[in-house]
């Protein structure tokens, strides 16, 4: 481990340089010389390369969807040239130029943080060994090598002697119980990071060699890390398991915000946001208009989850956009349209049921010879009191006969022409 920290000395300056101004702000606040001072300055420093290595971060979320994208086509390939290792490898190689990937991306952030890494252990080597590295000079290497963590030094090791750790002013079993301690938290947060990426954010609908690879690494790492941590100092296991916890808060907000297609992650996302836009009518953020619009864009090539969540959408009269944003559907606007129309009939028939009933011809002239008789009926035009008037006039005959306009008439059609026996 020296050996490969050395290859990294020209990196211990900055780094060092780093520490020591993080270790005045935090000097001032818990005192030069202690454990937190030195230990927040390695925990800022770790928080300083990470924010550095967003950018590669993003591009490594992108390399590890386009790689699953891709996840078909490389078993096709390997189904069929799986005699021919030669052609395999370069219609793998020709198939990662025609799509713009790199296998290598999904490694970048560890590959950009390794000589971060070697040049801290370098610099807590040196601390160790009483050597003055970087801008660290002799009063700050006496104030790092009596700083300690819960009673171990920042320099000490699991398997350190004990002639070492009583140089240091600290016990053997302080420093075993407190290195033990952090290599399995460093283990545990490195095999949860991994598992929450094979079990919620990983396409269920391909089942491919590549999947079986990550859950060899989801096992193969923590024992790696286990292994690997006896030899690490104190603020080397400070800096590791801070890196770890990062990349599973990391994690955890890209499976929750932008789940990869086809995962158990992206059916709960899209569940989520079905209910919030069956209630407000529209889409929130920015991200979320990017996931719609990729949904949209895909057609027919939906997944089992897009294809429920544009389902879900249509049933609440609602329809995706090209653009992202959520509209109304033309079926529930047509729907309204004819709910308004339907209503503009209800009212139109309700004033017809108003008006008073068409009164017939003989109803007519009935109510006209009554009111001739009865002169107060002159001064009453409302048409209801014309037809008892009508319905009476038959009665005051007396002969019991039917009247004219009932006997001599059709109602509606023309009269019958007498009979000539009749004459």
């Amino acid at each position: 481990m020296d050996t490969i920290a050395s290859l990294f000395s020209f990196i211990t300056w900055p780094v060092s340089w780093v520490i020591v101004q993080f270790h005045k702000v935090y000097g001032a606040i818990f005192g030069p010389d202690t454990g937190w001072a030195w230990g927040l300055s390695i925990v800022s420093l770790v928080i300083l390369i990470r924010i550095c290595l967003i950018p590669l971060f993003v591009k490594q979320i992108k390399a590890t969807r386009a790689m699953q994208t891709l996840q078909p086509e490389m078993k096709k390939i390997q189904e069929r040239y799986k005699n021919d290792r030669q052609r395999q490898s370069e219609e793998m190689m020709k198939l990662y130029k025609e799509s713009g990937t790199n296998p290598l991306s999904s490694c970048l952030p560890i590959l950009a943080q390794s000589p971060f890494f070697f040049a801290l252990y370098h610099v807590l080597a040196a601390i160790a060994s009483g050597k003055k590295i970087g801008v660290i000079d002799a009063g700050l290497l006496e104030s790092a090598r009596n700083a300690h963590i819960f009673g171990a030094p920042l320099a000490a090791k699991f398997f350190s002697s004990d002639s070492q750790v009583s140089a240091l002013h600290a016990s053997l079993t302080d420093v075993r119980i407190v290195t033990a301690i952090m290599i399995v938290l460093m283990s545990a947060s490195q095999f949860y990071t991994q598992r929450q990426l094979m079990t919620k954010n990983v396409d269920t609908t391909v089942k491919t060699p590549f999947m079986q690879q990550q859950k060899m690494l989801m096992y193969v790492f923590p024992i790696m890390f286990a292994v690997l941590g006896v030899n690490f100092p104190v603020g080397v296991l400070i800096y590791w398991l801070t890196t770890n916890v990062w990349t599973m808060g990391q994690q955890m907000y890209v499976i929750h915000n932008n789940p990869t297609p086809g995962s158990k992650a992206q059916a709960a996302y899209l569940e989520r946001l079905t209910k919030h836009v069956t209630q407000h009518g529209k889409i929130r953020r920015r991200s979320e208009k990017a996931i719609v619009k990729a949904i949209v864009a895909k057609g027919r090539d939906r997944n089992e989850f897009e294809r429920k969540f544009v389902n879900a959408l249509n049933k609440a009269g609602l329809a995706a956009q090209a653009d992202g944003t959520v509209t109304k559907s033309v079926a529930q606007a047509a729907a309204q349209t004819e709910d308004g129309a339907a209503a503009g009939t209800d009212t139109a028939a309700a004033a017809r049921r108003q008006q008073p009933k068409r009164q017939s011809k003989s109803q007519r002239q009935s109510g006209a010879a009554k009111t001739g008789d009865s002169p107060s009926l002159e001064k009453s035009d409302a048409p209801q009191d014309a037809k008892p008037a009508a319905a009476k006039q038959p009665q005051k005959s007396g002969s019991g006969t039917r009247s004219k306009a009932q006997s001599g008439q059709r109602k509606g059609g023309p009269q019958r022409p007498k009979s000539p026996s009749k004459k």
